[in-house]
């Protein structure tokens, strides 16, 4: 049995960092297994998210250096685990849940864990109105705490791969030649890596905020990688709202349920990814403040949607081209497609 889950908790890390280090060369480990999801749910669990600040150079970044295939910490792959949640819904008083569900709704309509309702023509467009709760899981999901040490502890290891891997150049053209003969956006996104390159534009200082999806696998006992999210990674501010929601819910019904709220992990992704481009700012050191661009984040520009004419091409051009800081710059955004982590997962290709 496997089980798809969104690790904002696990995995979302920041990495900034400089081509002027001389960083070790070791043998990488090979990246955990990338597998389809099981499951298109999203299960917020209540984990907290890591957010690893890289500095400019670096002297030990793979300190933490897994086992093969990312088995870090792994005392014992024997260890038995339950992917349910940490009570048996079917086993609550009925009264009890329906309590928790309201005080659950009025939390999140209180403290913004909320979305637009694609029901209503004023989502969006009036304030406050056309909103509704995010999707949430009334009570965390269980998570043994050696496979959420080890999701921490590969984060920074997946950043230092990212950061590498985008800069062999001739490797993304390669790996991406077949893609971009049958797809026209991931084209026109080589097209562009292709003028940098032509340029000899060098990204100084890098930044990267990612999200790696992970899922526990039954059957052979092993944290499975799904994907590796390069530009716009999301969540971040959902899964810290739906930790405090169930540190919330246990703090109140904990005592009903045998559950303690202090077992609930801290969360502080938005802060991390707040001062991580805050940190980009204070790296790009311009005295010119408020005039000059400095760190550019991009929200959107993942889909062909995004670009709906020549003109977002020429603006995505541009930046490029600038000496802003992007997040992320074109070869960490080709470096995050599936065709590459594909690639990385074959064997002889990290060795």
């Amino acid at each position: 049995m496997g089980v798809a889950h969104s690790s904002c908790a696990l995995s979302s890390s920041a990495a900034i960092g400089s081509s002027s280090f001389t960083p070790p060369s070791p043998t990488y480990p090979c990246p955990s297994q990338l597998k389809p999801k099981l499951d298109s749910s999203v299960c917020f669990s209540g984990l907290s998210r890591t957010t690893q600040l890289r500095p400019t150079r670096l002297s030990s970044t793979l300190a933490l250096q897994p086992p093969w295939c990312g088995a870090v910490g792994m005392e014992t792959q024997e260890t038995e685990f339950s992917l349910a949640p940490l009570s048996g819904v079917h086993g609550i008083d009925q009264e009890l849940i329906e309590t928790m569900l309201y005080d659950a709704l009025v939390w999140s309509s209180l403290h913004g864990l909320v979305v637009g309702d694609r029901n209503s023509q004023r989502s969006g467009r009036t304030p406050g109105v056309g909103m509704v709760h995010a999707p949430f899981a009334l009570l965390p999901m269980s998570f043994p705490e050696s496979y959420w040490r080890q999701a921490c502890e590969l984060a920074p290891i997946f950043n230092e791969l990212v950061d590498r891997v985008s800069l062999d150049g001739k490797f993304l053209q390669d790996s991406l030649s077949r893609t971009k003969k049958v797809d026209a956006f991931t084209s026109k996104l080589l097209d562009i890596h292709s003028k940098m390159l032509q340029m000899g534009k060098k990204e100084e200082i890098r930044l990267g905020l990612h999200r790696s999806d992970y899922m526990l696998d039954e059957q052979t006992k092993l944290l499975l990688q799904i994907e590796l999210n390069t530009i716009s990674s999301s969540f971040p501010g959902l899964s810290i709202l739906v930790t405090e929601l169930h540190r919330s819910l246990l703090h109140h019904y904990g005592e009903n349920l045998g559950l303690d709220s202090k077992n609930v992990p801290h969360n502080s992704a938005v802060n991390q990814f707040a001062e991580a481009l805050a940190k980009a700012w204070t790296e790009y050191n311009s005295p010119r403040g408020g005039q000059e661009i400095s760190v550019i984040y991009f929200r959107a520009g993942y889909t062909p949607n995004d670009y709906p004419s020549d003109s977002e091409w020429r603006a995505r051009l541009l930046i490029e081209q600038s000496m802003a800081i992007k997040c992320p710059s074109i070869s960490y955004h080709l470096t995050g497609t599936k065709k590459i982590q594909q690639e990385l997962a074959k064997p002889s290709v990290l060795e």
